[in-house]
């Protein structure tokens, strides 16, 4: 079942909500008592009889109790028309393809020992701790990216990928792209013969210099509905020396970000190796997990409930006849 937006709150019942017709009501009925009761204080002139008979009441007491009342008869409406909540459970399949840049810059030393063994060890740690079930694998991104072989649980060949991996020259984002789209084709289905929830993680520290354009490439993967999360790898101030020339390698964190952003998927700057593997750390908790709309009834019960006792000890303290 589908939850339905209504304000900032998702219901599966939202037809129920009609019970909120009684609030304004209940409020109208509860100003037009207060006037009455103003309006029939005037017939008793002798107040000093008044005061030793009946107790003082304050009325910002009074006025808090009913606020509760009226804020539990919310809640319990409600709860009445079925609140959904986001729950996060695990995935119990899914494919992931790794695009790791092998490009000349990745040898920059900025990162101890370079960008590229440093990128490879915690993408090694990340595919450990990936789920079993999980079809894994990995796409070199370099000027002429290609892929490793299709997704498999065979964890050695995705590790012995992925220790293979050489720097290269070029760096061809989209092309790298594309590959892993077509990589994603390959994958096994589940058991009913349907797709299973497919996403790429593409770790860069360069500029695209050739190839297909990347936010086309995200585009073609939005339409695919692949998320791509993408972790802009390095220093500012990192160099390569190619050719007996220095060049500056900064990772391109504004185009990232929006093949990120048009996919669906989630940007991530590292900066140190430590950095990465946090990235590889919370990428896990996304990857791992589906958004489920889930029924929260108890606890908009619990709420209303909370309320209800606030108004009830407020009741009573009002009733009574404190020494």
């Amino acid at each position: 079942m589908i939850a339905t937006p209504v304000g900032p709150f998702d219901f599966f019942a939202p037809g129920r909500l009609w019970a909120l017709l009684a609030l304004p009501l209940m409020i109208a009925l509860y100003i037009v008592g207060l006037h009455l009761s103003k309006r029939s204080g005037i017939r008793y002139t002798n107040t000093g009889v008044l005061a030793a008979v009946l107790p003082k009441q304050s009325q910002w007491r009074r006025h808090v109790t009913v606020a509760m009342a009226l804020c539990s008869l919310v809640l319990i409406a409600g709860a009445w028309a079925r609140p959904a909540g986001v729950e996060k459970v695990p995935r119990e399949r899914a494919t992931i393809v790794l695009l790791i840049d092998n490009s000349m810059s990745m040898s920059a030393t900025d990162i101890s020992p370079n960008r590229l063994d440093a990128a490879k060890a915690a993408a090694t740690a990340f595919v450990n701790q990936l789920p079993l079930q999980y079809n894994v694998s990995v796409v070199s991104l370099s000027g002429s990216p290609s892929s490793y072989g299709p997704p498999s649980t065979d964890r050695g060949m995705v590790l012995r990928a992925i220790d293979s991996l050489t720097t290269d020259k070029g760096t061809a984002i989209g092309d790298a792209i594309t590959v892993g789209l077509s990589t994603i084709a390959q994958a096994p289905p589940d058991t009913a013969g349907n797709p299973v929830p497919a996403l790429m993680i593409l770790l860069s520290d360069g500029t695209n210099t050739k190839g297909f354009d990347p936010l086309e490439a995200a585009r073609n993967a939005t339409a695919k509905k692949v998320p791509i999360y993408t972790i802009a790898y390095g220093t500012a101030n990192g160099y390569v020396d190619i050719d007996g020339q220095r060049a500056n390698v900064a990772p391109d964190k504004a185009m990232l970000g929006e093949i990120a952003q048009t996919t669906g998927g989630k940007a991530y700057d590292a900066a140190s190796a430590s950095q990465i593997n946090n990235v590889y750390t919370q990428l896990k908790s996304q990857v791992g997990y589906d958004d489920v709309n889930k029924e929260v009834t108890a606890r908009w019960a619990l709420y209303a409930l909370a309320f209800a006792v606030v108004a009830a000890l407020g009741a009573v303290s009002m009733a009574a006849r404190w020494p």
